[in-house]
């Protein structure tokens, strides 16, 4: 894959869901017995199976011609609640590339990208990107749009995007004075009553425990006796949830971008936490190679940690005007954090740091004469047009996931002391993280999940294969360390590598997971690969 890019796995794994703390592993016989109790698998001959059909011209959009015929598409339809099928059903989307050697299919390959939120129908197309040929030849790559997002009955709690702008635009990501964090606060709680009053009976029912039901229907249905899975970041939780309440129904679970299942299913306050140490680590990384690669990287002159806190600091003042707009302390934050997740990326942020730097340290007299256009630091304006009522089209499935998987027991009056706390540690992303899901979760109107929330140990008849960039920001290091550690049955290998997720951009992690996925040849455990391509190469 070009260094110029990032890989399908890194651009779908989305900002969401990552942990720390130390797990409860329960033994294999316990973890049984809960397989029991939590639901009983899907059965190949019980269950309908996947009409597959023609893909819309939408889906198909930037196939090659000669490679169309290789895809096909489905809906599904699954019960709102496994437990209850009065309450309703949905349908999900379902994308499918097959096998190139058919006669020698192993079987379907499932794909999620992440999230919660991420839509993964198009994993299907991804798949060319990330998996080795063997992968290719082999399975069915098979993406499909998770309950409540995109194409499966996307989760809605605005009936006008006029609302949801009102609410969303409240919501501050680094919120400083007691307005922007009393709005921002006052701006979840208006959303949860949106959400309670337009989102229907689907809002009970989207955890990750209904998506592993769901999943495993969908296993039958293709007609695989065992799954076959790869899940990056927020899907890694669907994996380790999957092993651990369909142990039998498991044969090859890959999960890249690790969770930590057990901290984040039962302190989602420390959970986050633990996610703003994450990306301060990464950032760390970050300034540190470019240090190292002095004549590569444009913001290497002088003391880079100490420049960047710099900039930081004078942000969290007053913003800085460029041609691309003002540059303030939101933008600011959200675009580093986003960066760090694809190394690819680097040498822009460090030029943008460089020129910022330039700017707030130059002489007053001559500033307006340094006034750059920046790549990475700014995404545009935030205005928008008036044009009566327009229908919402977004979903709303990233916090109708979390806030029943996560769980948080403090007050949303308690943040502003949370976040000074957390940005001591965490001073760049401390703040930020805690006014997201600690700050709507707790006023979301699910008040009584029904959320998986262990035990993990995975009795599964082959190991699960645990995969961990040593920087990667949204889900650090020892996060994938815990998740094998707690499902007990899986090997963990680990890659000496920036961003958020790696599969398909590691020659050697790749070839392991083929192996893995095609011959069920487990890996040795603690192996440490390289990236193809290393930041600022």
């Amino acid at each position: 894959m070009p260094s110029s890019t990032r890989s399908p796995a890194r651009i779908f794994a989305l900002v969401g869901a990552l942990v720390a703390g130390v797990a409860l592993a329960g033994t294999a016989g316990s973890a049984a017995a809960a397989e029991e109790a939590v639901a009983q698998p899907a059965e190949v001959a019980a269950v309908t199976p996947v009409n597959w059909g023609a893909c819309s011209k939408e889906t198909l959009a930037g196939i090659p011609a000669d490679q169309v015929k290789l895809y096909s598409c489905a809906r599904y339809r699954v019960p709102i609640d496994h437990d209850n099928a009065g309450l309703g059903t949905i349908d999900i989307a379902l994308m499918k590339r097959a096998a190139l050697t058919p006669d020698k299919k192993i079987g379907s390959l499932f794909l999620n990208p992440g999230g919660p939120g991420g839509s993964g129908l198009r994993m299907a197309v991804s798949a060319g990107s990330i998996f080795q040929a063997p992968v290719l030849d082999r399975f069915d790559s098979i993406g499909f749009d998770p309950r409540g997002v995109g194409a499966s009955n996307p989760l809605r709690c605005f009936t006008t995007q006029e609302d949801a702008d009102e609410i969303f635009s409240a919501q501050i990501p680094v919120p400083l004075t007691r307005a922007e964090i009393s709005g921002t606060l006052a701006s979840y709680r208006d959303y949860g009553q949106f959400c309670k009053n337009n989102a229907g009976a689907l809002l009970a029912h989207m955890s990750t425990k209904d998506v592993v039901r769901d999943l495993d229907v969908l296993r039958a249905a293709v007609g695989d006796k065992k799954l076959s899975f790869v899940g990056f970041s927020y899907g890694t939780l669907i994996g380790s949830t999957y092993a651990a309440m369909f142990p039998k129904q498991s044969r090859a679970i890959v999960i890249d971008g690790n969770v930590d299942p057990a901290l984040r299913t039962s302190d989602g306050l420390q959970y986050d936490r633990e996610r703003a140490r994450g990306f301060e680590i990464a950032l760390d990384g970050f300034l540190t190679r470019c240090k190292l690669v002095a004549d590569k990287c444009a913001f290497s002159s002088g003391e880079p940690r100490e420049k960047f806190d710099e900039i930081r600091t004078y942000l969290r003042q007053q913003p800085v005007e460029l041609p691309s707009g003002s540059l303030d302390i939101n933008n600011f934050t959200g675009a580093v954090s986003g960066s760090l997740y694809s190394p690819s990326s680097f040498p822009f942020l460090a030029e943008d740091l460089q020129a910022v730097y330039g700017v707030i340290t130059a002489p007053e007299a001559s500033t307006q004469a340094v006034r750059p256009e920046l790549k990475t630091l700014l995404a545009g304006g935030n205005g928008r047009v008036d044009a009566g009522d327009s229908p919402y089209t977004s979903d709303d499935s990233y916090f109708g996931v979390n806030c029943l998987d996560k769980k948080f027991t403090h007050k949303q009056e308690k943040l502003p002391e949370i976040a000074a706390s957390w940005e001591q540690e965490s001073p760049t992303f401390g703040r930020t993280q805690a006014f997201a899901d600690a700050a709507g979760c707790p006023v979301w109107p699910v008040k009584k999940p029904d959320a998986y929330r262990g035990p993990w140990r995975a009795a599964t008849e082959n190991p699960v294969l645990v995969i961990g960039n040593y920087y990667d920001p949204a889900t650090q290091y020892v996060f994938a360390q815990r998740m094998a550690a707690q499902l007990g049955n899986a090997r963990l290998i680990s890659v000496d590598a920036f961003g958020h997720c790696i599969l398909g951009d590691s020659a050697g992690a790749d070839k392991v997971t083929a192996d893995y996925l095609v011959d069920l040849k487990a890996p040795v455990e603690g192996q440490v690969f390289a990236p193809n391509v290393q930041p600022f190469e």
